[in-house]
């Protein structure tokens, strides 16, 4: 392997490799290799070990399960094994690697997906395995329990077999692994040989940043959260004290000192939902998602507006079916003028609003703000913090 491929051979230092008595497959860090291994002729051995050791730096188990919390019930784990084992041969290729046929490619499942008129020259530094999956597992026909037919059909010609999973702890350091890759790559590109010269930009390295559900998460119970704050309605503690010494030796009355108290008012949140915007029913799915965990663990009210240049929609969610029973219309401007007059009288606690930000902004408000964003914007907005749900 040092010979045909120097990133690789450096790679596979760091990985687990174990025989078993089923088919090859990955599990976070440690490759499993069956008893069919040996009767491949050694370029498609030495591009099969390459092909797993792939998805052990780049974390595919570790991605798969941490989509499979994300997404729950609508995840299919076949698919993702689908995206990430494209993505890794489409790399191997560049890279001059022989693997076992029929080996699956990004290239032929990108041709499959509708609106895919022309396909990026550099595949590898646009898609990356989650992008791919979010694809090809597009609900067919809007049923999310329906797979694209193109893709199952190219699954059966090219006999899919899955041979990646998540089973037990496959946790893995996204940082760690994106620094041995990057050194890998470097190596294979200073020797010339291997997939080092090729991937001169790869999409799909380990990603080291915090997920935006997680960036959520913490900005919504910063939000919520009952911290006492000074009321003029309740003495401090110390000021009592000290009044009552006052008066014991006949003294003034020291300077009056606010307690602490709790804000008796239940929090809440708006969700602002920008009709005319790209965020994706899945996007919103999530968001939601997200949201109602923190409405149940600190009880605040949740409302759902949904607004283009007029805010034509106000709804409650209690729950996660009012969500999905609720009819939002698509299209037309944005303006976010008339849901800041709304929060005025509305007084929330905070307010998150999904839009991609193409609209002059209003005057500050009082109340907390988040913008969510469904991809990166040219610019960050002057107040509130924004959250990009591209990734």
């Amino acid at each position: 392997m040092g010979d045909v491929d120097p990133a690789i051979a450096a790679l596979a230092l760091w990985c687990s490799h174990r025989d078993h008595d089923s088919e090859t497959e990955t599990n976070g860090d440690t490759i499993y290799y069956g008893p069919s291994f040996t009767q491949h002729p050694p370029p498609e051995q030495i591009g099969l070990t390459a092909h797993h050791v792939l998805h052990v730096a780049l974390r595919h188990s570790a991605r798969q399960a941490e989509m499979a919390a994300r997404l729950g019930r609508r995840f299919k784990p076949k698919l993702y094994t689908l995206a990430a084992d494209a993505i890794v041969n489409e790399a191997l290729l560049s890279g001059g690697h022989a693997l076992p046929r029929p080996a699956v490619r990004a290239k032929e499942l990108i041709d499959l997906l509708p609106g895919m008129d022309t396909v990026a020259p550099n595949i590898l530094a646009e898609w990356d395995t989650d992008r791919l999956y979010h694809a090809i597992a597009a609900p067919s026909e809007g049923d999310p329990s329906q797979v694209n037919p193109a893709v199952e059909d190219y699954m059966l010609k090219r006999r899919f077999s899955p041979d990646l999973t998540s089973k037990g702890s496959v946790e893995t350091q996204s940082d760690v692994w994106a620094t041995r890759v990057e050194q890998a790559l470097e190596l294979g590109r200073s020797a010339g040989a291997g997939i080092g010269p090729a991937l001169i930009r790869f999409s799909d390295l380990p990603n080291s940043t915090v997920p935006w559900e997680r960036h959520l998460r913490r900005l919504l119970l910063k939000s919520v959260s009952d911290v006492p704050s000074p009321s003029h309605k309740r003495p401090a503690a110390r000021w009592v004290a000290q009044e009552a010494l006052a008066r014991a030796a006949d003294a003034p009355s020291p300077a009056f000192q606010a307690g602490l108290a709790r804000d008796q008012r239940r929090p809440r949140i708006i969700i602002a939902l920008d009709t005319s915007s790209s965020v994706t029913d899945i996007q919103l799915d999530l968001f939601a998602g997200e949201v109602l965990g923190i409405q149940r663990r600190s009880e605040a009210e949740l409302h759902l507006w949904g607004f283009d240049t007029t805010l034509h929609s106000q709804t409650r969610l209690d729950s996660a079916d009012a969500l999905h029973q609720l009819k939002i219309r698509r299209g037309g401007g944005t303006d976010f003028a008339p849901v800041f007059d709304a929060c005025r009288t509305f007084d929330p606690s905070l307010l998150i609003v999904l839009t991609d930000l193409d609209a002059p902004l209003p005057p500050a408000p009082r109340h907390g703000v988040i913008w969510a964003a469904p991809s990166a914007v040219p610019r960050a907005p002057a107040y509130g913090t924004l959250i990009v749900m591209a990734r």
